[in-house]
């Protein structure tokens, strides 16, 4: 949507007065003063006064047509953050509405974050309880997030492209779920532009040239179409509407097609005067030129989650070019550029009506289903997927409509419906057939779900649930089935190391011992030290002996089995200085490293904790950690101890030419690099090459690099390189 930027606030108030003749100008000027005492001397990276920041954001929102609080607070968004103002003093000067507003869109830059992911994660977390409750807090965010990519140029290249992806990732995607296409499509292009300078001016050239072209011949099919809609006396507005570059950049990507191949640059927009007329348009339009099979959308009968209504179609124009219409009325434009802002502009405090409430249900759901998220990374990516995904229409066996993402199955219906029917689905009914719980849905199914209070969620349908929301809750269940467990098995397990002491667990729990033990181990109570010890967390060993300890400070071994607990505590603490490994938190733990991806020092590790085996220490980028993705709680921070001399083991496959001696030679250079061959395998090939695989004791991911080298030294070999379990050896 082109809009004239307000330069002054004279411009503003006039853009206010536009649509709310009645509106409160005088609070918009004072927020404007007490903005420019605020912001004064300050200045933006592109040295003007930063005012015009504030004064461009209200500007945005009053395209938006938003009401007098929301332009109030767009002026005076940054003020509690940037100066020294507070939200008492907002509160005081302009009421409880904007104070309200202006907090739920100040950041959270002062609180400290380990990363920037983290900082994300808690921003944008923010931001989702703040729309929960006021849904003008995101929209003066995304005019804030647009403003300041207008003039992203003026940062770091660094920084321009940290922002830009961001801003593809989240807002954008942000702006189109709340139906305002114009937003979306200028900040998809702004990133576009950032991201990939290069391909950007040179498509925007390409498509500039094209338009020129193709004017003449839009302006042919609107004449074409105006004549056939007098000739049957219907309403119509027509005029073409060019495709921003970033969807025709999008289109080229994927479906791999060059930007001579992508023919529908120009869609042409028809807005008439009611929702029949709307669908006779559409069969006059498919009277003059054949429509293209699966290219229309009947977004009025069921419209988008933004509530987004219009016919889409595309037919064979003239000359056997692809042109698209898309079909609607007065109010449906309206909502279209407008978005959600179109259904509350007046209305008190940012409230919806229970109607249009429904209507956007999403947002609150968006906020329930990654609630229980405490992973940023898991967060984000979830947030991501609910954001981006393309969608299918179901219906409920009353007939109402349920989004979904595409290739959701019945449990992701049962989870949207409520939890405890997703929980305890035992199988469905997809138009009034019995499918698998894995069938993904179609739009137009109908759907019914049966239930079952002996039916539980499995692991196995996180292998096929594709909405954030059934997954969230399947892992949520997981996790607390998973503590219950651990707790069981945990205080079995102190029972039966116990009993080496002739103790019963059942006379300490009659004494404090018990829950002086957990507060010694970190741990609040007596079930969480039962949980830890089923986790592997802490060592029933070493708990038992604790709790055996006499008032002389004398371990109560002596009633055991010789030599049975007076060495298992050293023999953990010997596990953990074998492998090098330092636990941030944690002592006596059993420990091991991971065979499927083999971690040497040096390497990003991480370390997860298995119940009943201790911890297992998976290399950072191990794909196997994917699978452990149910349980964040589990994951501990781990470094390497690089001050012990101790060696793992590496495979290592070598790639040479057959030739005698080579063997002697490779297993020569790996000698003379200071590392001890524990096996070796040849496998010669049909093509004159052989394949050589050691398992060598390195120190370290330098040391394994000087190795790696000198094999690639010797005349005949090819290619040397470290193998892991999930990787192919070539």
């Amino acid at each position: 949507m082109a809009t004239a930027t307000a330069t002054s606030i004279h411009d503003l108030i006039e853009r206010v007065q536009r649509y709310n003749p009645n509106a409160q100008v005088d609070l918009i000027r004072r927020a404007y003063d007490f903005s420019a005492r605020a912001h004064e001397g300050q200045v933006r990276r592109s040295g003007e006064p930063y005012l015009k920041h504030p004064l461009a954001v209200a500007e945005v929102l009053t395209t938006l047509k938003l009401d007098v609080s929301a332009i109030v607070a767009g002026l005076l968004h940054d003020t509690v953050e940037d100066t020294v103002c507070t939200r008492e003093q907002i509160e005081a000067e302009f009421g409880k509405d904007v104070a309200r507003l202006v907090d739920g869109v100040t950041k959270i830059g002062q609180i400290p974050f380990k990363s920037y992911e983290e900082k994300q994660a808690e921003n944008f977390r923010k931001m989702l309880i703040s729309m929960a409750d006021d849904i003008r807090v995101i929209l003066i965010k995304l005019a804030d997030r647009l403003h300041n990519m207008r003039t992203l140029k003026h940062l770091s290249p660094d920084h321009q492209q940290t922002v830009a992806q961001e801003t593809l990732d989240i807002y954008a995607p942000l702006a189109n779920r709340l139906g305002i296409g114009w937003m979306k499509a200028e900040l998809e292009d702004l990133c576009f532009k950032a991201l990939k300078p290069d391909v950007y001016a040179a498509l925007a050239d390409r498509v500039a040239k094209r338009l020129e072209e193709r004017e003449q011949y839009v302006q042919k099919i609107i004449a074409i179409v105006k004549a056939k809609l007098a000739e049957h006396s219907l309403a119509g507005e027509l005029a073409g509407r060019s495709k921003h570059l970033y969807s025709i950049y999008q289109k080229m990507e994927h479906q791999g097609v060059s930007f001579d191949e992508v023919y529908d640059l120009t869609a042409i927009r028809v807005i008439t005067d009611t929702q029949m007329n709307c669908y006779a348009i559409m069969g006059l339009i498919h009277s003059l030129w054949q429509p293209v099979p699966g290219r229309f959308k009947d977004y009025i009968g069921v419209p988008k989650s933004n509530h987004y209504q219009s016919l889409h179609t595309t037919v064979v124009g003239p000359q056997g070019e692809h042109v698209e219409f898309q079909i609607r009325t007065h109010e449906m434009h309206r909502i279209a550029e407008e978005g959600i802002a179109a259904h509350w502009t007046y209305k008190e405090q940012g409230e919806i009506d229970e109607t249009e409430k429904r209507v956007f249900t999403w947002l609150r759901q968006l906020l329930e289903s990654h609630q229980d998220l405490t992973d940023n990374r898991q967060f984000m990516e979830s947030v991501k997927l609910d954001l981006y995904s393309d969608v299918v229409y179901v219906f409920t066996p009353k007939g109402a409509v349920k989004e979904l993402v595409k290739g959701s199955t019945p449990i992701d219906f049962a989870y949207g419906i409520h939890t405890e029917i997703g929980n305890h689905c035992s199988g469905a009914k997809v138009n009034g057939k019995m499918v698998p719980l894995k069938y993904q849905l179609r739009s137009g199914d109908t759907v019914e779900i049966a239930t079952s209070p002996t039916q539980v969620p499995h692991r196995d349908w996180l292998k096929f649930v594709r909405t954030p929301r059934a997954k969230n809750k399947i892992k949520h269940w997981l996790r607390v089935e998973e503590a219950q467990r651990s707790l069981e098995l945990g205080k079995r397990l102190l029972e039966r190391e116990l009993r080496r002491h002739n103790v019963a667990l059942g006379t300490l729990l009659k004494t404090t011992r018990v829950q002086e033990v957990a507060r010694e181990s970190g741990l609040p109570g007596v079930d969480e030290l039962f949980t830890a010890i089923g986790y592997g967390k802490v060592s029933a060993i070493h708990a038992a002996n604790r709790l055996c300890v006499d008032a002389a400070g004398r371990q109560g071994a002596a009633t055991a089995p010789e030599g049975e607990d007076k060495t298992g505590v050293k023999r953990a603490a010997a596990a953990i200085e074998d492998k090098g490994v330092k636990v941030k938190g944690i002592h006596d733990l059993m420990m091991h490293l991971s065979k499927c991806c083999g971690p040497v020092p040096g390497d990003r590790i991480i370390g997860y904790i298995t119940r009943g085996r201790g911890l297992t220490i998976h290399a950072a980028d191990c794909p196997n950690l994917d699978a452990l993705d149910y349980d964040k709680a589990r994951l501990v921070d781990v470094d390497w101890d690089m001050g012990q001399a101790a060696t793992v083991p590496v495979k290592i496959t070598t790639l040479t030419l057959d030739k005698p001696g080579l063997l002697a030679n490779v297993s020569a250079a790996i000698t003379h690099a200071d590392a001890n061959i524990s096996r070796a395998e040849i496998t010669t090939r049909e093509d004159r090459k052989a394949v050589l695989d050691f398992i060598v004791e390195v120190q370290n991911t330098a040391h394994l690099g000087r190795v790696l080298k000198a094999i690639e030294r010797i005349d005949g070999v090819l290619q040397a390189r470290r193998v892991r379990s999930w990787q192919e050896t070539k």
